[in-house]
């Protein structure tokens, strides 16, 4: 098979560690692996956490796909909370041209949909509560309305409680996102609420039921004695739970793996069916009263329990490691010597961190435009590539080409992860050939622990920056550019000890402008400036290696460096006054640059300081100084 005929897959999701998700996405990279097609899943964590810029930062990594790259999309757009991005990745794929198929979903005709019937499933499990179980008051806590899914849950729901004649109360009505956190909140809603505790509680998911089953049993209540809680998905968890939860066996890995087969099919040229459907059964267990034999003997739950703890302490003990090691790193490089040591323990076949062009730009956190928050700079940079035989790096690529290096063959599956602080991004992550991103309970974690380190590099290179800058205020005269009083008192006292360690001597030039009033009331201050600034560099120029140079007052400058021999105070002074008749030509002024200079060279007595060095000198430009007359200041017109 050539490189041009093997197809790549884009899996387009949120939240790739729960369990509906895992098994969808299993059934497609087996499907994939099959044809040796390359399945490419972008995947955030949006919705996790109660925090919006969060979740801006986490659903900005669909804005990375090129959907040009790939030959069809499976879109598991059910699991992504956020109604714009849904629109946009499915504006995406069909402005690309590129066959999609939904999952649970018929947000767009004119793509695929693998449909698991939810209605009649939910129909049965909430009819055999009222029926079997006498249920009169039911609770129901709900995904988001703008879910399909649970768009269709609810109105089962609500058909067979009006079938029963019975109220569907909506103070009895919780509206979460599916995530376990809802439970929680949805039965301490109810208990709050003031009114009768229910008969049964429905859920519209194992994940949300199962969290709503602790927190009762928390309060004081036992499942199904006093309340029964049914879920949806018969999840691990469900079927292991104590009680075991009743709820609905949905064929995913099958959907899955359907969904790919679909999309090859279509790639292809062929003419698959639009809509497949695949059907739901109940499972009522010990959360609804009923008695049921679990499938797995306890044998297999016992390893496949012990595999997970196993599984669990070592990401956390990399966890804690790497938090730890992180935390005293202070440079990217040393940042990334620290994420490749753990990376063996991921067990993959590559991982890549692409920073954006401009990832350590600093920001003032006030408006948006000071840092990029939505999409990705044109070109990326991945510092650290790590593959198994060896550690790389790519300083350019393009991020429309998304992959710092292409795939080799086919039957490669990479995981896209975001890399942000908050809203702001800085990059993001790709790991190729694991499934830690989907197995690993701490996967996110370990993201965001490396995320918060790269922003913690960034913090840590403008602050030495601002340092920097504040040094610089504090030593540089802000006017001619060169050395203040404090700037030259901190590197003279490092000369002069050195001269003293040594035995050579110092030498040491005083400069004083001359005439510098005579400007400012002739041509104004800001010519003044002008004036000073020149001379400075021209002071600056005479400097040679290891001499230094300061305005050491108004109109006062200084050379200090290490001399040899008197020869060395002629060629210094020599040198100035050839500079500044240069300069002169230079600038063509009305007025004429002029300064008194006078030199000392002395070695290092025990008995004189460095001020009365410095005062030797200033005496010898002043003698000086007294033989010039003010009036050669001005040029004659």
């Amino acid at each position: 098979m050539t490189e041009e005929s093997i197809k790549h897959i884009v899996v387009i999701a949120a939240g790739v560690d729960e369990e509906y998700q895992n098994s969808v996405i299993d059934g497609v990279i087996d499907c994939a692996k099959k044809a040796n097609a390359n399945v490419t899943c972008f995947a955030s964590f949006g919705g996790v956490i109660s925090n919006s810029k969060y979740d801006i930062g986490e659903y900005n990594i669909y804005n990375l796909i090129n959907y040009r790259k790939f030959d069809g999309a499976v879109l598991l757009t059910n699991t992504i909370c956020n109604p714009e991005m849904k629109k946009k990745i499915i504006a995406g794929v069909k402005a690309a041209g590129i066959p999609g198929v939904f999952l649970d979903c018929d947000d767009d005709p004119d793509f695929y949909n693998i449909k698991i019937d939810n209605i009649e499933a939910m129909r049965a499990i909430v009819q055999h509560v009222i029926q079997e179980h006498g249920a009169k008051t039911v609770n129901y806590i709900s995904g988001p309305l703008s879910n399909p899914e649970a768009q269709a849950r609810y109105e089962a729901f609500l058909h067979v409680m009006a079938e029963n004649r019975l109220i569907a109360d909506a103070r009895r009505v919780y509206f979460g996102e599916f995530r376990p956190i809802d439970g929680e909140r949805a039965v301490e809603e109810f208990l709050n609420s003031g009114m009768p505790l229910p008969d049964a509680i429905i859920s519209a998911n194992d994940a949300m039921a199962l969290s709503a089953m602790r927190s009762l049993q928390k309060a004081g209540y036992s499942i199904p004695e006093d309340i029964i809680v049914t879920g949806f998905d018969n999840t691990y968890n469900a079927r292991h739970y104590c009680p075991t939860l009743s709820s609905v066996s949905r064929p995913l890995y099958d959907a899955g793996y359907k969904a790919c087969e679909v999309l090859l099919d279509a790639a292809n040229g062929g003419n698959p069916e639009k809509v497949i459907s695949l059907s739901a059964e109940p499972v009522f267990t010990e959360s609804c009263g009923c008695k049921h034999e679990g499938d797995e003997d306890f044998e297999t739950y016992k390893k496949s329990t012990f595999d997970i703890i196993d599984n669990c302490r070592s990401d956390i003990a990399i966890l804690n490691r790497m938090t730890s090691e992180l935390a005293e790193s202070e440079t990217p490089e040393q940042n990334q010597e620290v994420i490749t040591k753990f990376l063996s323990h991921l067990e993959c076949d590559q991982w890549c961190m692409c920073l954006c062009a401009e990832w350590n730009t600093t920001f003032r956190g006030s408006a948006p435009d000071d840092y990029q928050i939505h999409g990705y700079t044109k070109t990326m940079s991945a510092p650290l590539i790590w593959q198994k035989d060896g550690v790389g790096s790519v300083d350019s690529f393009s991020s429309s080409q998304m992959f710092p290096l292409p795939l080799e063959g086919g039957g490669n599956v990479s995981f896209f992860l975001p890399l942000h602080f908050r809203e702001r991004c800085l990059g993001y992550y790709i790991i190729t050939g694991s499934k830690f991103p989907m197995k690993s309970m701490l996967c996110h974690s370990i993201m965001m622990n490396i995320s918060n380190s790269i922003e913690n590099i960034r913090k840590l290179l403008h602050l030495n920056n601002v340092i920097s800058e504040l040094d610089k205020l504090y030593v540089i005269d802000p006017l001619c550019g060169i050395f203040n009083r404090n700037g030259f008192i901190r590197e003279a006292d490092l000369l002069y000890r050195k001269c003293e360690d040594t035995g050579d001597p110092l030498l040491i030039s005083f400069i004083d402008m001359d005439g510098l009033k005579i400007v400012n009331d002739n041509y104004g201050h800001k010519e003044g400036d002008f004036a000073l600034q020149r001379l400075a560099s021209v002071i600056k120029d005479c400097c040679l290696p290891g001499q230094i140079c300061a305005r050491f007052g108004g109109d006062e400058f200084i050379i200090l460096g290490i001399g040899t021999n008197e020869d060395e105070v002629e060629a210094l002074e020599y040198r100035f006054l050839k500079r500044l008749s240069d300069q002169n030509h230079i600038i063509n002024k009305p007025y004429e640059l002029s300064a008194s200079i006078g030199t000392y060279i002395a070695p290092i007595d025990p008995n004189v300081t460095l001020f009365n060095m410095i005062t030797t000198a200033d005496q010898m430009m002043y003698e000086k100084k007294k033989k010039k007359k003010t009036s050669r200041y001005l040029r004659k017109e």
